[in-house]
């Protein structure tokens, strides 16, 4: 298929899980009804936490979780791509991706690999110093490979948030010539100021490749605030759509001839 219509969906979810739902059902048939064949969710969409602890709201395969999401896929009829969960194991707790076809089934799962860490200070309007200090290895168990699905003959490379500072683990996406590479994110205010759109650009020139970034946006919890600016680039680095703030969704027409020109135009 050389052409693929997606929606990107930024939203900003909360502990509640059940609200999420709600959110992302309406989003969903909205990008079905505009024509989209796949949805891509952001970092964390089921339930986000404080940053601090676990949401108590965690997946496990057939679980009652796991099959709220699953039911995402089949009421909406469509493709369930990039958005992570907190999942639980024998071992610890899991940043997922889990991707969903139509019917309701996995394609893939990947666990985020590179977990986020930073000890940032900034000064307010007020002239007031806070420091904010997130250390994502406190809850979650980093995992350990990357991961290209297969999605309508569209090769799309798993990525989540922190995962895109890393190039050389992005190496393997490009070198397998992936036709897309999504990051699914909940970045901080201040990061996301500074590089969110730097980063992106980069990684789809790296690639000569699409990027889909879903994201948080907004209050998600007393001190949890995250950038949004969910974005679509194209293979050449150009930005399709943003969507700054607001919570909503966007529908691309993304087309392979793109990404074959801005290869014969740049040899890699």
């Amino acid at each position: 298929m050389s052409e693929l219509v997606v929606a990107n969906i930024q939203i900003s979810s909360t502990l509640d899980y059940k609200s999420n739902l709600e959110k992302i059902k309406t989003y969903l048939s909205q990008a079905k009804r505009e024509g989209a064949q796949v949805a891509f969710l952001p970092e964390c969409f089921y339930s986000i936490s404080n940053g601090r602890e676990p949401s108590p709201h965690l997946v496990e395969w057939n679980n009652e979780h796991f099959d709220n999401i699953r039911q995402l896929a089949v009421d909406s009829g469509l493709f369930l791509i990039g958005g992570s969960v907190a999942f639980k194991t024998d071992t610890g707790i899991l940043n997922k991706a889990i991707n969903l076809d139509p019917q309701g089934r996995v394609i893939g799962s990947y666990d985020k690999c590179h977990l986020f860490s930073c000890d940032i200070t900034t000064v307010d309007e007020q002239g007031e110093t806070k420091r904010k200090k997130i250390n994502e290895a406190d809850i979650y168990t980093a995992g350990k490979d990357p991961l290209i699905i297969d999605v309508l003959g569209w090769k799309i490379g798993i990525a989540i948030c922190f995962d895109l500072r890393y190039p050389s683990f992005l190496q393997y996406y490009y070198d397998n010539k992936v036709d897309l590479i999504t990051f699914a994110s909940a970045f901080t205010v201040p990061t996301g100021m500074a590089h969110w759109h730097t980063l992106l650009r980069a990684r789809s020139i790296e690639g000569q490749c699409y990027v889909v970034a879903s994201a948080q946006c907004g209050e998600n919890n007393p001190g949890i605030h995250t950038y949004g600016h969910s974005l679509i680039i194209n293979p050449w680095g150009e930005v399709l759509c943003d969507q700054k703030n607001d919570e909503g969704t966007t529908i691309v027409r993304l087309n392979k001839e793109q990404i074959r020109d801005t290869r014969s135009r740049v040899i890699l």
